[in-house]
C-alpha cells in the first residue's frame, strides 16, 4: 500500500510558547497504510494495532497537537472500516467530538457507541478497542489522567484516588458540550501551523484547565454530588501547620505524634481537623503526599532506576502499601516509568 505520511514541526522537534517555557508539538500524518496508522496512534505505554476489516482499503488524515506532556488536541478524519486493537490500558483520558461518521468502543461492562452531536468520555484504561466507520472526523482530547486527579486534588484541597467513573456520554449540541468542542476546536485551530495560540501561553494553560474543569463539573461522574455542595470552610489553621509540616519533611519518618506536635493541637484534635477539613487522616494524607513525589521520581527517572528503591526512598517498606500507585495514576509504577 503506499503511504504518505509527514510530520509538521514548528521549528525543530518543540516550539517554545513564549516566555513561560510551555511546549507544544504538532504532528501530522496521511496515509493508507494500517500498520503506519498502528504506529501513529500508539504510545509507549500503550500499543495500539490497527486492521482494516475485510483487508478493504482504508485512509487516515490526522493531525495532533500536544501542550506540554499532559494534553493533546486532535484533528482526525478516517475512509473505510478501521479495526483499533489496544494491547495495554492507556494512562490518558479520552473525549472524542464527531462531526461525521460513527464509532464503537468496547467499554469495560458495555459496547460504547460514538455517533455525530454525542461525545464519548473514555477514561484510562477503559476501552480495549475500537471500530471506525468512514467516512469519519471527530476532534479528539487527550488528557493525563494524573492531571486530572491533580485539577480534583485542586478543587477539594485534599488528595483523590482511584477512577472518576465519568459517564460515557455528553451531549454536543448545546450547554457544557458544545461549549467543550468550541474550546478543543479553537485550541487545535489557534496552535495549528503559525496559529495565535502560539504566542499566548496563559491562554493555552487557561483553555486546558476550562476543559478539564468543565468536563468534571458537568458530567457525571462519581465526584458530582461533591462538586455540587457548597465549598468548605477554609482549613483551620493547625490543619495548615500539619501539611506544611508534613512536605517539609516529606522524606523523613515522621509521626502521627510529631505531626501533631508540629501543628500546635493534640492528636485527637489534629484528627478531627483532617476528617472535617480534608476528609482523611493525617497519615493517609502524608501517604498521599509521598505517593505523588514516588510518581515524580519515576517520571523524571531512567529505565535503570529500580521502582523498590523509588518505593523504599518515599517510605513505602511494603509492596502492599505501592499497590495503591495503579489507583492513584491509573498505571503501574513500570509504565511511569518507561515513559
Amino acid at each position: 500500500m503506499s503511504v504518505n505520511s509527514h510530520i509538521r514541526n514548528n521549528g525543530g522537534p518543540t516550539r517554545q510558547l513564549a516566555e513561560q517555557g510551555m511546549s507544544f508539538r504538532e504532528t501530522a500524518h496521511s496515509g493508507t497504510d494500517p500498520d503506519e496508522l498502528s504506529e501513529i496512534l500508539s504510545t509507549p505505554n500503550s500499543p495500539i494495532k490497527v486492521a482494516a476489516e475485510g483487508n478493504m482499503p482504508i485512509a487516515y488524515r490526522c493531525n495532533f497537537v500536544s501542550v506540554g506532556e499532559e494534553v493533546t488536541v486532535a484533528d482526525c478524519t478516517y475512509e473505510g472500516t478501521i479495526l483499533i486493537r489496544r494491547e495495554a490500558p492507556s494512562d490518558r483520558m479520552i473525549v472524542f467530538m464527531p462531526m461525521e461518521g460513527n464509532a464503537s468502543f468496547e467499554g469495560m461492562r458495555e459496547q460504547i457507541y460514538s455517533v455525530p452531536a454525542r461525545g464519548t468520555i473514555l477514561e484510562a484504561g477503559r476501552a480495549a478497542g475500537a471500530r471506525l466507520f468512514g467516512p469519519r472526523r471527530h476532534f479528539g482530547l487527550f488528557v493525563d489522567q494524573a492531571k486530572i486527579v491533580s485539577h480534583l486534588t485542586h478543587m477539594f484541597e485534599r488528595t483523590i484516588s482511584g477512577d472518576i467513573d465519568f459517564h460515557p456520554h455528553i451531549d454536543l449540541t448545546n450547554g457544557p458540550g458544545l461549549v467543550l468542542q468550541q474550546i478543543v476546536s479553537s485550541l487545535h485551530r489557534g496552535l495549528s501551523g503559525d496559529g495565535p495560540l502560539q504566542r499566548a501561553p496563559l491562554a493555552v494553560s487557561s483553555l486546558c484547565d476550562a476543559a478539564i474543569y468543565l468536563l468534571l463539573e458537568s458530567c457525571p461522574n462519581r465526584y458530582s454530588n461533591e462538586l455540587a455542595l457548597p465549598a468548605p470552610a477554609p482549613a483551620p489553621r493547625h490543619v495548615k501547620w500539619a501539611i506544611d509540616f508534613m512536605q517539609e519533611h516529606i522524606a523523613e519518618p515522621i509521626s502521627l505524634s510529631d505531626i501533631a506536635m508540629a501543628a500546635k493541637v493534640s492528636v485527637r484534635t489534629l484528627q478531627q481537623g483532617f476528617r472535617q477539613f480534608r476528609n482523611t487522616t493525617p497519615m493517609s494524607y502524608l501517604q498521599d503526599l509521598r505517593m505523588a513525589a514516588a510518581h515524580r521520581d519515576l517520571l523524571e527517572s531512567d529505565a535503570r532506576q529500580a521502582i523498590a528503591d523509588v518505593a523504599l526512598k518515599w517510605g513505602f517498606m511494603h509492596p502492599g502499601r505501592f499497590a495503591e500507585y495503579r489507583k492513584r495514576f491509573g498505571q503501574l509504577p513500570s509504565q511511569t516509568l518507561k515513559r
